[in-house]
């Protein structure tokens, strides 16, 4: 069978779908549990997954809809009972997780993890670092920089916290 005729065979197993893709207006979102409540006019559908795919093994995506934004909702195996929100008119926040590392942004700015450490507290270790420099002089110039393994170990932090390209 060609390509094209398994398209067109898939494109008409769309048009026969039990339940179909619909809009509806968020009501409340639980960002814990990567859910909402939506309304589509006339029924209000509770427990709409944020995300069609989490894995229990630390990985999740989430886009988390603006409340009272509209959204399309989809079916997960064409059941009105299992639904996930498809497309989003307007975000709020957006949380990625891989395992040990999260970026998360929101009106606020943006957290960016990996394990126990932050961008934020990178910086401010820097900056504290900066602030505390003492210099060894004889006779008024610079002739060793006395915190300089706090600044070595800092810059191994920022080696092993971002990615390079």
């Amino acid at each position: 069978m060609s390509i094209d005729k398994k398209l067109q065979e898939g494109l008409k197993m769309l048009g026969n779908r039990g339940v179909s893709t619909f809009p509806a207006q968020v009501v409340s979102v639980d960002k814990t549990e990567g859910t909402c409540v939506v309304n589509d006019g006339n029924l209000e559908f509770t427990d709409v997954a944020l995300s069609a795919t989490v894995e229990d093994n630390g990985k999740r995506f989430f886009l988390f809809p603006k409340v009272d934004s509209y959204v399309l909702v989809s079916p997960i195996n064409e059941s009105i009972t299992r639904l996930y929100v498809e497309f989003f008119s307007e975000i709020e926040d957006f949380d990625l997780q891989i395992e040990n590392t999260r970026l998360q942004i929101d009106n606020d700015g943006f957290l960016l993890k990996k394990q126990n450490e932050t961008l934020a507290k990178l910086m401010s270790d820097l900056l504290k670092e900066i602030q505390n420099m003492k210099f060894t002089t004889n006779t008024g110039s610079t002739i060793s920089l006395v915190n300089k393994p706090q600044f070595l170990a800092i810059e191994n932090r920022f080696k092993d916290f971002l990615k390079t390209d």
